[in-house]
């Protein structure tokens, strides 16, 4: 029988999938130095070593990676999955097909998991089973299910999003809401808690609290976005666990740290490019030719491209009565994660991505470069977006560093990211669970 089992164990080991990633520097998401010349062995998608001189097993795919940098996979702790086809945003958009091509696209550009925050449809189940059952070659899903607000509260009125949240007017709906979500077995639950500058209706702070702690019994994080530091506060004091955009109208203040840190709330996420993006295109601007950009969204002749560079179409971004008001909520944005940053609250990576014109993957780049512009360092911001990222949603036992035991999600760039976070652009190929999900031409 020993004998039988060491032969079955032989011809198993013989079908492995046995890649060597020679030679590269390593910068492992641990906020450890670089590493040169460095090998990792990756076995059925996980690393089983990770060093200096590692021997190739015979039948081995060798890959050598001299000159190249290799850091783990982009977590986008912030996105909207499935809905959007070029400017429309409908909960009919939200089939496999396009779910897929959309968590394909966030792979090339070095998103190997990205988190859906609240207003999936039923292809998301589907799509998260098969791929925690095997191998994904596309980036991964965490996904908040349905998010919850208040009875026609923002962002019911959004295009596309009415009937999206569960629109909620009694704590005992919120218990019930919050139980339906955790027989589908959510990864999180999320709240909106905003009323749009006065505008529209926001959910109550007891309610809120009520759908924190129904989640809590099932164990389930909740995250929350805001825009308001009281409302923030509030929530924190509810129990919340992170904030998914920054405080924009006021300064976080002393007390509001303390308490971030006294209860381990998370800035999981700036979004500062979805601020941005608020004002941004009502100029002609050079991103609009950027091949980086154009790829992502049909070519630099494709419908997106050719409408936003209209000037019919960035006239119409200065009728919002707002406007002008955007730009100071960019700034303190930028401002408020830095004095968390610097404070030593756990701050992630994520941007808002997938709702009309917040494009998917190239936002995330643009989220990056925007933390350094607030004063980040390029060490730093590959943290926030890996294993911190991680840590925020529980998966830091399997992705989020380069490890052993891990699985190998990783991306391959051509130039130093840790010398400026642009050089993170420099994408040769993204690895999701060992498989080649994206390779540059």
């Amino acid at each position: 029988m020993k004998g039988l089992l060491l032969l079955l164990g032989c011809a198993l080991g013989a079908f492995a999938e046995t890649k060597l990633l020679k030679n590269a520097t390593v910068i492992d998401g641990t906020g450890s130095a670089a590493k040169p010349g460095t090998s990792i062995l990756v076995v059925d998608g996980h690393i089983t070593q990770i060093g200096h001189n590692l021997k190739a097993p015979k039948d081995a795919e060798v890959i050598d990676l001299t000159g190249k940098f290799v850091i783990p996979g982009l977590i986008a702790s912030h996105g909207h999955l499935g809905n959007t086809k070029g400017f429309i945003q409908d909960p009919k958009n939200f089939t496999r097909e396009n779910a897929e091509a959309q968590l394909k696209n966030y792979a090339s550009y070095g998103i190997t998991t990205m988190v859906s925050m609240g207003s999936d449809q039923s292809p998301v189940w589907a799509i998260r089973t098969e791929q925690r059952a095997g191998r994904p070659s596309m980036a991964r899903v965490i996904t908040a299910g349905r998010g919850f607000t208040g009875k026609n509260g923002y962002p019911t009125s959004a295009m596309g999003m009415k009937g999206v949240p569960y629109e909620i007017e009694t704590v005992e709906q919120a218990q019930k809401a919050v139980d339906e979500q955790a027989a589908l077995k959510v990864d999180l639950i999320k709240i909106w808690m905003d009323d749009h500058l006065g505008k529209e209706k926001k959910i109550s702070p007891e309610l809120a609290k009520a759908i924190i702690a129904q989640a809590h019994k099932h164990g389930l994080k909740v995250a929350a976005h805001i825009f308001y530091r009281e409302d923030a506060r509030a929530l924190m004091e509810g129990g919340l666990d992170m904030i998914v955009h920054s405080v924009r109208d006021k300064p976080v203040d002393d007390s509001f740290i303390a308490l971030m840190k006294k209860t381990g709330a998370r800035q999981g996420a700036a979004t500062l490019a979805r601020e941005i993006s608020m004002f941004y295109y009502a100029e002609p601007r050079p991103f609009l030719d950027d091949p980086f950009f154009t790829r992502g969204v049909g070519g630099p002749n494709g419908e997106i491209v050719t409408r936003m560079k209209s000037a019919a179409y960035q006239q119409g971004q200065k009728i919002d009565p707002d406007h002008k008001l955007y730009p100071d909520f960019l700034e303190t944005a930028k401002k408020n994660l830095k004095k968390l940053y610097d404070a030593g609250v756990p701050v992630g990576m994520g941007s808002d991505s997938g709702p009309p014109v917040r494009f998917p993957g190239y936002f995330e780049h643009w989220e990056m470069e925007l933390m350094q512009e607030a004063g980040l360092k390029p060490a730093q911001i590959i943290v926030c977006a890996t294993r911190n990222n991680a840590q925020s949603y529980g998966w830091d036992k399997q992705i989020g560093t380069l490890e052993k035991g891990k699985w190998a999600d990783l991306v391959v760039l051509g130039k130093d990211p840790s010398a400026d976070v642009k050089n993170m652009r420099a994408i040769e190929m993204t690895m999701v669970a060992g498989n080649v999900a994206y390779k540059a031409r």
